[in-house]
């Protein structure tokens, strides 16, 4: 096994300073080969120190300019600072230099919807799902674009697969219920409702919309 792959082991392990110290080492060795310092920089994302993270990323790719990983982990510190546009630039270039994964679709689409630009991020959305079919956030977040585009129909499907993958999934339950009381169905609306309670019973717009079923059929 490879210096890389020790190093990528010990992240999984949750040893964050001997991962360090073996990608070092790596570099050390191959100091022109960019992996290692994309690892270094994951690792170093990992423990909080960004900005160190974002110039070992940078030096990845300035020997390397088709190194996809450094791109999308420079866009997932930017999504998790917020900066969402930087983001979608990086997720975007990593796409154009040929990283065809669900995790960069996943990205991307995020990105543009935290952007509010729910049209543009539907396809993206949609590709995650197909290459992480098994990923019940990535329907769930599928759905909640449809539903924002008025893909009502759409939207129920993809919420009703996110929640087939995860039961105690409240926020896709929620969602459904939303959709069902959209189309009028008080009866699934209020199940999907009481679901996502039962799950998390603190859960205020869950709460919100029992009520409001229930004060409907009072009437």
């Amino acid at each position: 096994m490879d210096k890389n792959q020790t190093g990528i082991q010990l992240m999984q392990e949750g040893k964050w300073e001997e991962a360090a110290k073996t990608f070092a080492e790596a570099i050390d060795e191959q100091p022109k080969d960019p992996v290692a310092y994309i690892n270094f920089g994951n690792v170093l994302t990992a423990v909080g120190d960004t900005e160190r993270a974002m110039n070992f990323f940078d030096k990845a790719i300035s020997l390397d300019e088709n190194a996809t990983a450094a791109y999308y982990s420079k866009g997932s510190v930017y999504y998790d600072n917020q900066s969402f546009d930087e983001a979608r630039k990086m997720f975007e270039l990593a796409m154009k230099k040929g990283l065809d994964n669900g995790d960069n679709f996943f990205m991307l689409g995020m990105s543009l919807a935290n952007m509010g630009s729910s049209k543009l991020a539907l396809p993206y959305l949609q590709r995650s799902t197909e290459l992480l079919e098994n990923d019940a956030e990535a329907h769930f977040q599928y759905g909640l674009c449809l539903a924002r585009e008025g893909f009502i129909d759409e939207a129920i499907k993809a919420l009703e697969q996110a929640i087939a993958l995860d039961p105690e999934h409240a926020d896709a339950l929620y969602n459904l219920g939303v959709a069902y009381g959209y189309k009028e169905n008080g009866e699934k609306a209020l199940e999907m409702f009481n679901r996502a309670l039962e799950i998390q019973p603190d859960h205020l717009l869950a709460g919100h919309g029992k009520k409001l079923i229930e004060g409907q059929d009072l009437q």
